[in-house]
């Protein structure tokens, strides 16, 4: 469990004040009945009643301000978590990520660093608040009776141990529930992918015995997990009511008014109020340990481009020659995925990379981009080995367009200044319009700030390759990687996309220098060199 968070402790404190004043108001209640039923003097009975309204008015204030107290923590770790991972995650893209899906590593990371946050609120402090309670309840039994302190001391090290047992019942559960769920999904996967196939040459029963199988192993898994939980909460009610009446027996005897044993034994009825969480608590714990290795196990993966060398890029504001001499690389250490290849690419020049499947087009352009280190060859910037040269630099002069460009649910201008925070709207309007998109910006109701995707405008996919080939060109990076833009766009649409990118009157300056990855024929005439790659030798 991770250290907790500031305010977090405070927020448990509170939490614990507002269990308290719980308790104090069911056994405070319990002594008032018992007391007002001998007809005392109704004065006597005035400091009872205070304090009953003093509790029931202070558990739900200090329970209000325990979830401002730590909702605020959780949400600042959480933002701080999120800009770390992020941070982390950038050197392994896209060599470390395997096939990961980009969609299924983003969730996967969002979800796991939810539920390691949401431990912070979820276990933290209900431990610390039942902690806090208790304490106050052994204190305060152990002034008046000790044998009943004695006894909460007990319940307190059974509650202990339940909340052990129940989470380790919950975290090999929990394994086996999430492996019984990823089976699931993998079979119904393959059956809605392959459907066609399947029923073909008649292996669709046997792909329906397989999610029979897999859905059985989910229930399983699904029962067996409720029966810990289940086990759990009966074991600490069973340790509550074998406190009440243990208690029952160490009172009874006592030369103490019968207010007072009232009081007492009321007191371990209340403390399921303050135990109730713990289930839950164990449950986040469970989700958040397996979360945390999740985490820590893919942002632990050594980069697959290290640091570079001293050497910072020259001054200079054109764009860059690159050049390969031999270069192979690949992404596992295993096969070569690209080359030998030896390539020229002229300053502010536009080469298109063409060729069959597997022939290691976006390969080279991760060598380019430096997100991939060449097992072979060199790669040259300005005649300088990339390898020499530090690779922050490098990549801070490279944008990359790909072939799911993503359009975050914000507005226009938010949605291109990321990539370059200080541009003023005449430059967002110039990089709009050599993207071809004048026409897109003069139909939206608010202009640049018009919101896009969720909750925002709908746009079609030749407008989002544009807005990513407009980001890039925001960006003024002196290098430009293309890597099959325009793959799900229709040919039309492909080439008049091409087009607006190639043929657009640019900004003053130097152009940038383009390299594209396609597998299309559409624009290829509108590139200074077609390189045709070929499959790397087995």
């Amino acid at each position: 469990m991770a250290r907790p968070a500031p305010g977090i402790v405070k927020g448990g404190v509170l939490g614990g004040i507002a269990s308290a004043s719980g308790m104090a108001l069911t056994a405070t209640s319990g002594w008032l009945i018992v007391r007002a039923a001998e007809r005392p003097i109704i004065l006597t009975l005035m400091t009872a009643i205070v304090a009953v309204r003093a509790f029931g008015i202070a558990r739900p204030v200090f329970r209000y301000w325990e979830r401002l107290v730590s909702h605020d923590a959780a949400l600042a770790l959480l933002a701080r978590r999120r800009w770390a991972a992020y941070d982390a995650l950038i050197p392994l893209t896209p060599a470390r990520l395997g096939r990961r899906r980009r969609s299924d590593v983003l969730a996967g990371v969002v979800d796991d660093l939810d539920d390691v946050v949401d431990a912070q609120v979820r276990v933290t402090v209900p431990v610390i608040s039942s902690v806090v309670a208790g304490g106050l309840a052994i204190l305060l039994t152990s002034w008046l009776a000790p044998a009943v302190g004695l006894v909460l001391s007990a319940l307190a090290v059974g509650i202990a141990l339940v909340c052990v047992v129940a989470y380790r019942l919950e975290s090999r559960s929990l394994a086996e529930l999430l492996a019984a769920r990823a089976e699931v999904m993998r079979v119904s996967e393959l059956m809605t992918s392959q459907a066609t196939d399947l029923h073909a040459v008649g292996g669709w029963p046997t792909a329906m015995g397989w999610l029979d199988d897999a859905q059985r192993t989910l229930t399983t898994a699904t029962r067996r997990q409720s029966i810990g939980r289940a086990t759990a909460s009966a074991a600490f009610l069973l340790l509550v009511g074998g406190a009440v009446v243990l208690t029952a027996v160490v009172v009874w005897p006592l030369a103490l008014a019968a207010p007072v044993k009232a009081l007492l034994l009321l007191t371990p009825v209340a403390v399921s109020e303050v135990i109730t969480p713990l289930t839950d608590a164990m449950r986040a714990l469970a989700r958040a340990t397996g979360s945390a290795a999740r985490i820590d196990a893919l942002l632990g993966l050594e980069p697959a481009v290290g640091p570079g060398g001293t050497t910072d890029l020259p001054a200079t504001t054109g764009a860059p020659r690159l050049t390969a001499r031999g270069l192979t690389a690949s992404w596992t250490g295993g096969r070569t995925d690209v080359g030998p290849i030896a390539l020229d690419v002229p300053a502010g020049s536009r080469v298109a990379l063409t060729g069959p499947n597997g022939s290691g087009k976006s390969t080279l352009l991760a060598v380019l981009a430096r997100h991939l280190e060449p097992t072979g060859g060199t790669v040259g910037w300005d005649g300088v080995d990339v390898t020499d040269l530090l690779t922050a630099c490098v990549r801070d002069q490279v944008a990359i367009v790909d072939d799911l460009p993503h359009v975050f649910a914000s507005t226009l201008r938010a949605n291109l200044t990321l990539a370059r925070p200080g541009a003023t709207d005449a430059e967002v309007r110039d990089a709009l319009r050599r993207a071809g998109l004048s026409p897109l910006l003069a139909a939206l109701p608010a202009g640049l700030d018009t919101r896009l995707g969720e909750g925002g405008r709908g746009l079609s996919g030749g407008e989002r390759a544009r807005i990513a080939i407009a980001r890039a060109l925001l960006s003024r990076r002196p290098v430009i990687l293309l890597d099959e833009p325009v793959a799900h766009l229709d040919p039309p649409t492909a080439t008049a996309v091409l087009t607006d990118l190639l043929t657009a009157d640019p900004e003053p300056g130097p152009h940038p220098t383009i390299v594209m990855a396609t597998h299309r024929p559409e624009g290829l005439s509108l590139f200074d060199q077609v390189v045709t790659m070929q499959r790397p030798p087995e």
